[in-house]
């Protein structure tokens, strides 16, 4: 268990690899992007390529009505997803909107 590489587990032989970038990348672009609400730019400019920050800004908004369904939680980082972080979820908003720059 320990020795074997992270997975979702959502179907045999599955990986997170197969459809993340590698965790230091994902792991710099989410700091960057929720905590700091640093846009596309910023983060290309810090030496990140441009469409892993687009793919993975892409992934955080379009699951944004997901966090809106789960119950308040404990706050363990310096911004909480729901009260600090306000992104309208009606009129598919994630679908229509142009990523930050």
């Amino acid at each position: 268990m320990i020795d074997r590489p992270p997975s979702a587990e959502l179907r045999p032989d599955q990986l997170d690899a197969d459809s993340l970038p590698p965790y230091e990348t994902l792991d710099r672009i989410l700091e960057a992007y929720v905590e700091r609400d640093e846009g596309i730019d910023a983060l290309v400019a810090q030496g990140l390529p441009e469409d892993t920050v687009m793919d993975v800004i892409r992934l955080v908004d379009r699951a944004e009505y997901k966090r809106r369904q789960a119950p308040p939680g404990i706050r363990v980082s310096t911004k909480a997803f729901g009260r600090d972080r306000r992104l309208p979820i009606t009129n598919h908003f994630g679908s229509m909107r142009p990523l930050p720059r």
